[in-house]
C-alpha cells in the first residue's frame, strides 16, 4: 500500500504548489486592484471571467489533453499560468487582468483535470478512501497558505505576483518526476441538467444559489475588507476563517443530513448564513471580533451546503449516476460563480456592505425553496440514502475530482 501511495505524494504536491500560487494569485489581484482605484464591478468582473474559463476548461479541455498528452498538456497549462500571473503584475488594468483571468480559469481547470486523473489511476479500492482524504487536506491547507502569505509583505509591489508565478512553476517540478504512469484520457463531461431537476429540484436550484452566494463572496470580500479599512492581515485570516470554519462543519453537518430530512439541513444552515449576511450588512460591525465570528458563522454553514446538496442529489438518483449527477451539479456551481461576483459588484458600487446582501439573499431563498419542496415530497428512508461525504472545495473542483470520490467507485460495481 505503501509502495502505491509514494508516487500519489508527488502528485499531491504539485497540486499543493498549485493551489497556494492560486490562493495567493486570487486575493492579490481584487485587493491591488482596490489600491488602485478599479471599480467594483470590474473587480467583479475577474470573479466572472474565472469562474467562465473553469467552467470551459471542465468541458473542453479534455481535447486538447487527448491530443497532447498528460505530462504536455500539464506543463503547458501550468506554464501558461505562471506567465500569466507575472503579466498581471506588469498590465495593471483592469480589461487585461479580466481578460487573463479567464485563460488562468480555463488552464487551471484543466491542470486540476490532469492531476486528478492521475490520483485516479493510482487509487485502488483499499487506497480510494485514504487517497480522496488527503487530497482534500492539501485543497484546504494550501489555499490558506497562499492566501495567508499575502500577509508577509505590501500588495502595492510587484513581489507577490512573482511569489505566485513561482509556486506555479513548482506545481511542475513534482509531476515532472513523478512515477505515476500516465493516466487513461480524461473522461467527456456528461450533462443531464433536466434529469437533475426532475430528480431533486431543490439540489438544482439550492447549488445554483450557493454558487452565486460563493462566487460573490469568494471574490469580492476582500475588496469589502479593503473598503471598509481592513489591513491586509486581517483580510486574509478573514478569508482562511472562512475555509476552515466550513472545513470543520463538513463532518457534523453530513452526520446530521444522514439521520433526518437533508432539506431541513439544507433549509436551517442556508437560514443561518442568510443571517449572518444580513446581520453584517444591516449591523455594519466595527469590531473585528465581532466581524471575524460573523464570518466564521457563515463559512462554517455556506461552505458545508455543497456537500449536503451532492449527497441529496444521489439520493434520488440511480446507483450508477453519482458521477453525471455530481457533474451537473458541478457545472450549476459554476454557473451561480459566473453570476455572484457580477452582481456583488455592482451592488458594492453603492455600499460594500452590500455584498452580504447578496449572500443573504442566494442563502434565504435556499431556505425557503427546501422548505417549500419539503412539503411536495416525502423525504428518502434513512436505510436508503446516499452516504455523506466531504467534497474539496467547489472553486477548484473538477469531474476528475468526482471520480475520485470512493462514492464514484462504488456506483461503477
Amino acid at each position: 500500500m505503501h509502495r502505491n501511495l509514494l508516487p500519489v505524494l508527488s502528485l499531491l504536491l504539485g497540486s499543493a504548489f498549485l493551489l497556494a500560487g492560486n490562493g495567493l494569485h486570487g486575493l492579490l489581484l481584487p485587493m491591488r486592484g482596490t489600491e488602485e482605484g478599479f471599480s467594483p464591478t470590474s473587480l467583479g468582473l475577474l470573479g466572472t471571467a474565472w469562474a467562465s474559463g473553469f467552467v470551459l476548461g471542465c468541458i473542453y479541455s479534455q481535447r486538447l489533453v487527448r491530443r497532447i498528452g498528460h505530462v504536455r498538456a500539464f506543463s503547458a497549462f501550468a506554464a501558461m499560468i505562471a506567465i500569466i500571473a507575472l503579466l498581471t503584475g506588469l498590465l495593471v488594468d483592469p480589461v487585461s487582468w479580466i481578460l487573463l483571468r479567464v485563460i488562468t480559469g480555463f488552464s487551471l481547470a484543466a491542470s486540476f483535470m490532469i492531476i486528478e486523473s492521475w490520483l485516479n489511476e493510482r487509487a485502488t479500492n483499499e487506497t480510494r478512501g485514504l487517497i480522496f482524504s488527503l487530497y482534500m487536506t492539501v485543497n484546504y491547507v494550501a489555499i490558506v497558505v497562499g492566501q495567508m502569505s499575502i500577509a508577509l509583505g505590501d500588495v502595492s509591489q510587484s513581489t507577490f505576483f512573482m511569489i505566485a508565478g513561482i509556486l506555479y512553476c513548482l506545481a511542475l517540478l513534482p509531476t515532472a518526476v513523478s512515477t505515476a504512469s500516465s493516466p487513461a484520457p480524461l473522461k467527456e463531461v456528461k450533462l443531464d441538467l433536466p434529469m437533475i431537476f426532475r430528480n431533486s429540484p431543490v439540489s438544482f436550484v439550492a447549488m445554483l444559489m450557493i454558487g452565486v452566494a460563493n462566487g460573490a463572496f469568494g471574490t469580492l470580500a476582500p475588496v469589502f475588507g479593503a473598503n471598509v479599512g481592513l489591513t491586509t492581515i486581517i483580510v486574509a485570516t478573514m478569508m482562511s476563517i472562512t475555509i476552515f470554519s466550513g472545513a470543520v462543519m463538513q463532518i457534523p453537518a453530513g452526520r446530521m443530513s444522514d439521520r433526518m430530512d437533508r432539506r431541513y439541513v439544507l433549509a436551517g444552515l442556508s437560514a443561518i448564513a442568510g443571517i449572518s449576511g444580513l446581520a453584517i450588512t444591516m449591523v455594519k460591525p466595527s469590531s473585528i471580533a465581532v466581524l471575524f465570528g460573523l464570518i466564521s458563522l457563515y463559512g462554517a454553514m455556506s461552505y458545508t451546503l455543497y456537500s449536503i446538496i451532492v449527497a441529496h442529489a444521489n439520493d434520488y438518483a440511480a446507483s450508477d449516476q453519482f458521477v453525471t449527477v455530481s457533474g451537473g451539479l458541478l457545472l450549476l456551481y459554476g454557473i451561480g460563480t459566473i453570476v455572484g461576483p457580477l452582481l456583488g459588484g455592482l451592488v458594492m458600487a453603492y455600499d460594500p456592505y452590500m455584498l452580504f446582501a447578496v449572500t443573504a439573499a442566494a442563502h434565504i431563498a435556499v431556505a425557503i425553496y427546501a422548505l417549500y419542496r419539503s412539503r411536495m415530497r416525502a423525504a428518502i428512508p434513512v436505510e436508503d440514502r446516499d452516504n455523506f461525504s466531504s467534497t474539496p472545495l467547489a472553486r477548484s473542483a473538477t469531474p476528475e475530482s468526482i471520480t475520485l470520490d470512493p462514492r464514484a467507485s462504488a456506483a461503477d460495481e
